[in-house]
């Protein structure tokens, strides 16, 4: 082969590496979380994509735009309360691109200045509540941080979608006076948890009595209502029983002959004259009686 066609030969092939180059630069292809922000001639003329986009090699010149939600840490911030108390904070902040042309030409980095910005603004969040309100309203803080980020980077054509505080850490000698304070409020939840279960108990214990006391009292109530039931329906028999038995009396003394009666006396007198007694009674009918008798012994 001569030199001719060596010639010939790294033409062409120069030709098709330029070719190649040139179709490289000049067709990109864009996922569609991303977009190609393109400046030409250094002006910028918009986003391009997703899909297919043809670059002029050279003249154009392309920056790629995330659209996804990030999320990024802020390292451990040490900020000082309202109080005076110095705590290590560090959290989490998520972000999501809405506009890749402002975010490439209004901030150079704007990652590294939303990061700055969290810093700062997370230490004058801080400085204006508490340690107690630190520790205890994680979403407040989070809220204000969420808002103030917002605030700055909405400018940028980014937004802030969330911002989560990971820990928080107090200095040591605050550790230490919050577990005495936390041992303290356990041991004064089990006393009062112990005095309620004995009051509850002495309350239940009386109620028992109680209710036991009532129900002694029912039945011995109950019992005298019987008793004097029972009494009632003796006393009305037996009140039958003597009224019945004094009828009787009475029927058969209607049929007794008077000079029957006359021997009964006799009778008791002969018993009482056979007592030792020398006091003797008479009844006032004894005199009608003899007459009766002496009449009788007559006829």
């Amino acid at each position: 082969m001569d030199t001719t066609s060596i010639t010939v030969l790294c033409g062409v092939g120069a030709i098709i590496l330029v070719v190649l180059v040139f179709i490289g630069n000049a067709i990109r292809i864009v996922p569609e979380y991303q977009r190609l922000v393109v400046f030409r001639l250094g002006r910028c003329i918009g986003h391009r994509g997703p899909g297919i986009v043809l670059l002029i090699p050279i003249v154009d010149r392309a920056v790629r735009v995330d659209l996804r939600e990030q999320v990024r840490e802020i390292p451990h911030q040490t900020s000082i309360t309202k109080d005076n108390a110095s705590i290590s904070i560090d959290f989490l902040w998520y972000f999501k691109v809405l506009d890749p042309t402002e975010s490439v030409l209004q901030v150079g980095n704007f990652e590294a200045a939303a990061q700055g910005m969290a810093t700062t603004t997370l230490r004058a969040v801080i400085g204006s509540i508490t340690l107690d309100e630190a520790l205890s309203e994680r979403e407040h803080i989070n809220f204000m941080l969420r808002t103030k980020l917002d605030e700055v980077t909405e400018r940028w054509g980014v937004k802030v979608t969330n911002v989560e505080i990971r820990e928080i850490i107090p200095p040591r000698e605050i550790l230490d006076a919050m577990n005495r304070q936390m041992s303290a409020e356990r041991n004064r939840r089990a006393v009062v948890t112990e005095s309620t279960g004995q009051r509850e108990a002495a309350i239940n214990v009386a109620e028992g009595e109680k209710q036991a006391n009532i129900l002694r009292a029912e039945g011995e109530k109950q019992a005298a209502i019987l008793r004097a039931e029972g009494e009632r329906q003796s006393q009305l028999l037996r009140a039958e029983g003597f009224a019945m038995a004094l009828g009787k009396i009475f029927e058969v003394a209607q049929t007794v002959d008077p000079k029957t009666m006359t021997l009964q006396y006799f009778e008791a007198l002969k018993a009482l004259g056979a007592s030792p007694s020398t006091k003797y009674i008479f009844p006032m009918e004894f005199t009608s009686l003899l007459e009766n008798f002496i009449v009788s012994r007559k006829e």
